[in-house]
C-alpha cells in the first residue's frame, strides 16, 4: 500500500490543490489558492523525483512565493471596488418602490421594494397614494423615508 502512495505520490498532491481551491471558493482571501499553486508544483516535481522531502520543500517554497507574488496581484485585480460596494440597508438608498398602503400626510404607510414591505413617511409630510411610485432618500431604523419620483 504505502509503496502505491509513494508511486503515485503525484495525485495526492493533485488532489491536495482541488481541495485547495474548492476551500478557496469558500474564503476569498487567496491565501488557500496559494498552497494549491503549490500543490500542483509539487505534483509536477514528483514526476521527476521520488524524494518527498524535494517534493516537500518544493511546496513550501512555491507556496511562499505565490504568496508574496501571485496574492497580492489577485487582491488587487478580483477585489477592485469592494470599498465601494454597498449593502444591506446601505444599498436601498436611492432605489425606487411602490406605495402598497396610503401614506398619509404626517402618518405612515408601507412601500414595496424588491418584494419586500416597509413602512415608509414621506419626506415632505405630504399624503402619497397607493400606487405611486417613490425614491428611498434615507432610513430612519425600520423606516424608509421617501419622496415621490
Amino acid at each position: 500500500m504505502i509503496d502505491y502512495i509513494i508511486q503515485n505520490l503525484w495525485l495526492a498532491w493533485l488532489l491536495l490543490g482541488l481541495v485547495c481551491l474548492i476551500l478557496e471558493m469558500t474564503n476569498g482571501d487567496f491565501y488557500i489558492m496559494c498552497l494549491a499553486i503549490g500543490s500542483f508544483s509539487a505534483s509536477i516535481a514528483s514526476a521527476f523525483t521520488d524524494s518527498l522531502v524535494v517534493q516537500v520543500i518544493i511546496f513550501v517554497v512555491f507556496s511562499l512565493l505565490s504568496i508574496f507574488l501571485v496574492r497580492p496581484i489577485a487582491v488587487r485585480y478580483l477585489h477592485q471596488g469592494a470599498d465601494n460596494r454597498r449593502s444591506n440597508v446601505d444599498a436601498l438608498i436611492g432605489r425606487e418602490g411602490k406605495v402598497t398602503d396610503r401614506i398619509e400626510a404626517g402618518g405612515y404607510g408601507r412601500v414595496k421594494i424588491d418584494g419586500d414591505s416597509w413602512k415608509a413617511r414621506s419626506v415632505d409630510g405630504l399624503d402619497i397614494m397607493e400606487g405611486v411610485d417613490v425614491r428611498i432618500l434615507r432610513l430612519e431604523s425600520i423606516i424608509a423615508i421617501v419622496e415621490r419620483c
